[in-house]
C-alpha cells in the first residue's frame, strides 16, 4: 500500500512539473534569447582584449606586469559596458568587494543615500557597525530611503532627499537584488530610471550599484544605463561556477583608480597583485557565465511556477522581467521553511548527507539556515538556498549550474511539501 502511495505521489509531482514546463515555453525562449545576446557580448570582449593562453599564467611576489590580471579586468569592463574593471582573487566575497569599493569612494564627512532601503544583512556592519572601523566610525553618513508600499523606489521621497542633502550627498547606493526582503529585484530599466531621475535633479556624485545575483540575467548591465560603478562576487553569476573565489568592480576609470588604491595601498593602486594559481578558471568562468545564468534563471522559473501552483507566494511574480537569479518563497511555518531548505541540500552533489540546522552566523541578525552542497564553498551560482529564521518565513533560492539539477531538486522539494 505504501509503495502504491509513493508511486501516485511521484506521478503527481511529475505531472505538476510537466504542466509548469509547458506553460513556461515563452519565458524559456526569452531567457535563451538573452543568453545568446550576452554570450556574444562576452566573446566580443575576449576578442577585443586579445585574450591568449599567456593570460592564464599565474604570478608571484608583487605581481607587477601581471598581464592576465589587467586583461581580465578589462574583459569584465567591456562585457558589462564599463570603462574600467578590477577583478581580484583578493576580494573574498560580495560583502568584501562592496566594502572595498565603498571605502575607496567615500571620505570622512561624505553622505550617501541608499534608495532601496536597508542594505543586505552582512553589509550593515560595514556601514553602521560600532567599534569595527565601519563607514559610520570614519564619519560617513549613510541615509536610508525606504521603498514604497509596492516595493519600488519612492521617487517623491527621493526628490525631497536630493533637495535637502545638497552638495554633501556624494553617492546614490542601489541594491539590485532583494536581499532578505520579500520584494522583486530591480530591473536594469528601473536602475536606469533611478539614474536619470537623480541626474535630472542635479545630482553630480557617484551612482553605485550592488550588482550581486544580477549579472547577465538581462541584456544590459547597470553601467550601460547610467550607473558609475557596479560590483559583485565571482562565486555568483559572473564566475560561471568555475571561479574559485574573488570579486569584480567595474565602472568609470577615475572611480576605479580610487578603489584600486583602497584594494592595495594609495601608492600602489592596481599595479600590484599576484595570484600564483593562474587565471584560467576566472576567464573560463566569465565565458561560461551567460549559459550558466540562463540555466539558473530557467530553474528559478520552473520552481516558481510549481510553488505558485501549490499556493505558495513567491517573487519575482510572473509577468515581470526577471532581473536576478534569486527567488523568494514564503511559507506558513518554520518547519515548512526548514523542510524546503533541507530538500535543496539533499539534492546536492556535495554533502547531500548533511543535515541543515538553523544557527548563528557572522554578519546576520537572526539565526540562518543554509543549503549549499557546492563544488566551490558557498557559491550561490550553484544550487543553494538560505533563510533567516524569522517571520514572514521566507526561503531565498538561487543558482543551479544546470537546469536538470534544478528540476531534480524541485522533485525533492515537492515530495517534502505535498
Amino acid at each position: 500500500m505504501e509503495n502504491i502511495e509513493n508511486i501516485e505521489k511521484q506521478e503527481k509531482i511529475n505531472r505538476i512539473i510537466e504542466e509548469a514546463e509547458n506553460s513556461l515555453k515563452k519565458e524559456f525562449a526569452f531567457a535563451n534569447e538573452i543568453c545568446q545576446h550576452n554570450q556574444e557580448k562576452v566573446i566580443d570582449a575576449f576578442a577585443k582584449n586579445g585574450v591568449a593562453l599567456r593570460h592564464f599564467n599565474g604570478s608571484s611576489g608583487y605581481g607587477i606586469g601581471d598581464e592576465g590580471r589587467h586583461v581580465l579586468g578589462q574583459v569584465f569592463a567591456d562585457a558589462m559596458g564599463a570603462e574600467s574593471g578590477i577583478v581580484s582573487p583578493a576580494l573574498l566575497s560580495g560583502t568584501h568587494t562592496l566594502a572595498v569599493a565603498l571605502f575607496g569612494l567615500l571620505r570622512p564627512g561624505d553622505r550617501a543615500l541608499a534608495v532601496t532601503g536597508l542594505p543586505y544583512d552582512t553589509l550593515r556592519g560595514v556601514i553602521f557597525g560600532e567599534n569595527n572601523g565601519s563607514l559610520k566610525e570614519l564619519g560617513v553618513k549613510f541615509d536610508l530611503l525606504d521603498l514604497n508600499a509596492s516595493g519600488a523606489v519612492d521617487f517623491p521621497a527621493l526628490e525631497t532627499q536630493l533637495k535637502s542633502a545638497g552638495e554633501d550627498l556624494k553617492m546614490i547606493y542601489i541594491q539590485r537584488s532583494r536581499g532578505y526582503e520579500l520584494r522583486n529585484a530591480l530591473t536594469v530599466a528601473e536602475i536606469g530610471e533611478i539614474c536619470s531621475f537623480v541626474r535630472a535633479h542635479g545630482f553630480k556624485g557617484i551612482i553605485f550599484v550592488d550588482n550581486c545575483y544580477g549579472e547577465f540575467v538581462e541584456k544590459q548591465e547597470p553601467c550601460e544605463v547610467g550607473a558609475d560603478v557596479a560590483a559583485g562576487s565571482l562565486i555568483k553569476n559572473p564566475g560561471g561556477g568555475l571561479a574559485p573565489t574573488g570579486g569584480y568592480i567595474v565602472g568609470k576609470k577615475e572611480y576605479l583608480e580610487r578603489i584600486g588604491n583602497r584594494l592595495t595601498a594609495p601608492s600602489l593602486g592596481d599595479e600590484v597583485g599576484s595570484y600564483a594559481y593562474g587565471y584560467r578558471l576566472f576567464f573560463q568562468g566569465v565565458f561560461m557565465s551567460p549559459h550558466v545564468v540562463n540555466q539558473a534563471v530557467k530553474g528559478s522559473l520552473l520552481i516558481g511556477k510549481c510553488m505558485e501552483k501549490l499556493g505558495y507566494e513567491n517573487f519575482p511574480k510572473f509577468g515581470r522581467t526577471i532581473s536576478d537569479i534569486t527567488r523568494a518563497i514564503r511559507f506558513d511555518t518554520e518547519k515548512q521553511l526548514c523542510d524546503f531548505i533541507s530538500s535543496v541540500q539533499a539534492a546536492s552533489p556535495v554533502d547531500a548527507f548533511a543535515v541543515c540546522e538553523p544557527c548563528e552566523m557572522p554578519g546576520y541578525e537572526a539565526r540562518v539556515i543554509m543549503a549549499a552542497g557546492c563544488f566551490v564553498e558557498g557559491a550561490s551560482i550553484e544550487l543553494s538556498a538560505d533563510a533567516p529564521i524569522r517571520e514572514p518565513y521566507t526561503a531565498y533560492f538561487q543558482g543551479g549550474l544546470t537546469y536538470e539539477h534544478a528540476k531534480y531538486a524541485l522533485k525533492k522539494m515537492l515530495a517534502k511539501l505535498i
